[in-house]
């Protein structure tokens, strides 16, 4: 009978032992991950208001806000989802607490466009900032981030028309650098919105707080999907040149891969380091850099159960992430698409 007793309590402290093993995710590194949204349709960007109230785009059109676990949809973008196109990223203005703007890229018919909202519980008064950005199944681009100078930085594919990357009197294959009412800002360096050039596909931009160094993640072909420093003016060597083959004149990427497919998307920066989000890697990679934030010191996978992940933002200590599962090219899992806190 004593043999008993003692044992049901140690069976009692196993079994809570296990639950809280299977119920409580964590990643390879060991940080706690929580899941914040569910059973979304690959929700592509992911910004913050100034009241912490997430908001947040799905590729079908939605925009919603996640306040307290609870999703409220605040407008839908008449898009034309095919293939990569669709409704993509989003930006919060910088001084949104006097003006209320939201700023969206997305697909029409036949081309990309950015506008900015006014935000009143719902999205109203579309107002287009920037049109005619060339569009196609694949290579679409779609990020959107206001840079620590208040400028709006653009993020546009190549959209299948190679040469056009290396032209820069064309505005896709290119990182853009806008004024936030679509004006050209005078210290661009072509005179026109390119900021720097020779892109196929950048889907994530990103900046170091302290140095204001800026980082950008692009799809390469047959792999070589790079992670660059981006600099004003810099050719990026699309599609001549790729990783480490770029010749002088052509900017070499920070890092670059050979040996298997990453499809950056997401990039954000943290603590001196880069989180860069894998589609087809289905990963979320942690890439340390140097004081100077110009070499890399080391790299590992922090998370790699969720499937494709396509966005990761940095807020207040967490890192938050979304899945494209359900984008046509992945596995749908349970609950997919999701949003995930990730405590770092």
């Amino acid at each position: 009978m004593r043999k008993k007793i003692i044992l049901i309590p140690i069976i009692v402290i196993i079994i809570g032992a296990l639950l809280f093993t299977f119920l409580t995710p964590s990643n390879q590194s060991g940080n706690q991950t929580e899941i914040m949204a569910e059973n979304l349709d690959t929700p592509w960007a992911i910004d913050f208001l100034p009241d912490d109230k997430m908001i947040f785009t799905q590729r079908d059109g939605e925009v919603s806000i996640l306040d307290n676990g609870a999703i409220k949809s605040i407008g839908n973008i008449n898009t034309n989802q095919i293939g990569e196109s669709g409704l993509l990223g989003i930006a919060v203005d910088p001084e949104f607490n006097t003006n209320k703007l939201v700023y969206i890229y997305y697909t029409t018919q036949n081309r990309n466009r950015v506008s900015r909202f006014t935000f009143n519980e719902k999205l109203e008064n579309e107002t287009i900032i920037i049109d005619n950005i060339p569009s196609a199944q694949i290579h679409d681009g779609g990020r959107i981030k206001f840079g620590p100078d208040g400028k709006l930085y653009v993020t546009t594919g190549d959209a299948t028309n190679r040469p056009d990357a290396q032209n820069i009197n064309s505005i896709s294959g290119k990182i853009l650098r806008l004024n936030k009412d679509g004006s050209i800002p005078s210290d661009n360096p072509f005179g026109n919105y390119v900021y720097s050039y020779g892109h196929r596909n950048p889907q994530g931009i990103t900046w170091n707080p302290l140095t204001k160094e800026m980082y950008s993640s692009e799809h390469g072909q047959s792999r070589y999907d790079e992670i660059n420093i981006i600099i004003k003016g810099g050719n990026y060597g699309w599609p001549n040149y790729q990783g480490n083959d770029s010749p002088q004149g052509y900017e070499k990427p920070l890092i670059f891969y050979t040996d298997f497919t990453l499809a950056p998307s997401g990039i954000a920066y943290y603590n001196g380091a880069l989180y860069v989000s894998g589609l087809r890697g289905s990963q979320l990679r942690k890439i340390s850099l140097s004081v100077d934030g110009n070499d890399v010191t080391g790299e590992e996978i922090i998370l790699n159960n969720y499937g494709r992940i396509r966005e990761v933002v940095e807020h207040k200590g967490y890192l938050y992430i979304s899945t494209s599962n359900r984008d046509g090219r992945g596995v749908p899992q349970s609950g997919d698409d999701k949003i995930i806190r990730i405590k770092i």
